[in-house]
């Protein structure tokens, strides 16, 4: 790990072996459910600068995974905008709202590029790659790349063939 690291609620979080993490790194883990951990990186993660990670319910992220700089990946928000809900409402101030929130899933051999934004509830499957300044917003399938604000699949992996190829 390169220091600084920025770590709270540590007894939240399971670590895996040969995790390696640039400067900067944020991990915040608040379990608000009887869970015993909220936030979980696989075995040989490599996390870049400036990541930030913030759970309260889940988020997992799967072996041999590697994280650009400057991506930030939350499974909650302040406030429920997905169903109708008065305590998120535009009187309330944004500090003020309950949170929500929905599991984050990252699959294994996963590559988030720099400056993605994964929001909650987002399953991203095995071997997928994520382009830089994607924001995720629903999931993305396994073996493909997605990219956009919102993401979407570009391409896919076609295993027959041993390549890529455009949708």
């Amino acid at each position: 790990m390169r220091f600084p690291v920025h770590v709270r609620g540590r007894s939240s979080m399971e670590l895996g072996n040969g995790l390696a993490t640039g400067v900067n790194v944020r991990l915040d883990a608040t379990a608000i459910r009887d869970s015993p951990s909220v936030l979980r990186i696989g075995r040989h993660v490599q996390i870049s600068e400036s990541v930030h990670i913030g759970a309260i319910e889940k988020v997992v992220i799967g072996d041999h995974t590697l994280i650009a700089s400057r991506v930030f990946i939350s499974d909650h928000n302040c406030g429920n905008y997905q169903i109708p809900d008065a305590a998120s409402s535009l009187d309330i101030p944004p500090a003020e709202r309950p949170l929500s929130s929905m599991p984050v899933r990252i699959g294994c051999k996963v590559w988030l590029g720099e400056q993605v934004c994964i929001l909650p509830g987002v399953t991203i499957g095995d071997g997928a790659l994520v382009g830089a300044n994607s924001v995720i917003a629903h999931d993305i399938a396994s073996n493909s790349i997605a990219a956009g604000n919102p993401a979407s699949v570009i391409r896919v992996f076609d295993a027959s063939t041993q390549t890529w190829k455009g949708i």
